[in-house]
């Protein structure tokens, strides 16, 4: 009578779980085909999809890239604790820039696509950084370094160094306008700029004249007329030179201020118009 208990009982949590193990597997396959029924919301060049119904109410979003047909999960972390200086807090949601501040940053990305195929490779950012080297106003330990923050700077910002890794107008807008609203990327994101000052500084002297200037503009791929008018307008004590710190500055601001009267508007061109 006991093993006949016992054997009922074991029959009875078989079949329990087996109806447990069939609903799991319902509701898995139920929320697969709800996946690949949910429409995907795309602006440009990037895909979003919701991962599941419970998050989609809370505007959760995964990011895609076309370019990859791969997630592009999380390639930032934001401190908790960083100023934000945008009116978003979420990449789902976008990001309110002025257009004055976004043609900025379509100009500069225009002068890292070296190769003018619409899109920033990191071969692109090798050869924009080969370019100062190349004039042999560094020395090879500051060449050495240049080359590791160029490639510290991409992975940082862009992810993986591959041939397949594009870095499209939209993306860097929407990358720079993430950089602005993150305190540590913030501070290390330009850190190269040093570089591009000794590279072009060619007697040493700590300090860049009109002529140095016009090689930084060389190197940008613009005229000596254009370095000619921005360096007019940016030296502002009008002492015929630019320092370092002043250099950095005017680097920096380019970036971070949505101010069309800052002269740093100068410093990296002509800004296209698109």
């Amino acid at each position: 009578m006991a093993a006949s208990l016992v054997r009922l009982g074991l029959r009875s949590v078989a079949l329990n779980l087996e109806r447990t193990a069939a609903l799991l597997s319902t509701t898995t396959v139920q929320n697969q085909i709800k996946l690949i029924h949910s429409k995907a919301t795309c602006t440009g060049t990037v895909c979003y999809l919701p991962e599941r119904e419970a998050e989609l109410d809370r505007g959760a979003c995964r990011r895609y890239s076309k370019q990859h047909g791969r997630p592009d999960q999380h390639r930032r972390k934001h401190d908790s604790d960083s100023a934000s200086e945008s009116d978003s807090d979420t990449e789902c949601k976008g990001f309110d820039r002025s257009e004055f501040w976004r043609r900025k940053m379509r100009t500069v990305h225009n002068i890292l696509d070296v190769d003018k195929d619409g899109l920033i490779s990191f071969s692109d950012f090798q050869l924009f950084a080969d370019r100062f080297k190349a004039l042999g106003h560094l020395d090879d330990e500051q060449a050495k370094e240049f080359t590791a923050i160029i490639k510290l700077t991409w992975e940082e910002q862009w992810g993986a160094i591959d041939p397949y890794n594009f870095v499209t107008v939209e993306q860097y807008l929407e990358d720079m306008h993430h950089v602005l609203s993150d305190r540590s990327l913030k501070k290390r994101a330009h850190r190269w700029l040093p570089y591009l000052f000794k590279a072009v500084d060619k007697d040493k002297s700590g300090y860049i004249s009109v002529a140095e200037f016009k090689l930084f503009f060389q190197c940008l791929g613009l005229s000596n007329e254009h370095a000619a008018v921005a360096f007019a307008v940016i030296d502002t004590n009008g002492d015929g030179k630019l320092s370092l710190k002043e250099f950095v500055k005017l680097g920096k601001d380019f970036f971070f201020t949505e101010d069309e009267s800052k002269v740093s508007k100068m410093f990296w061109g002509p800004l296209i118009d698109v």
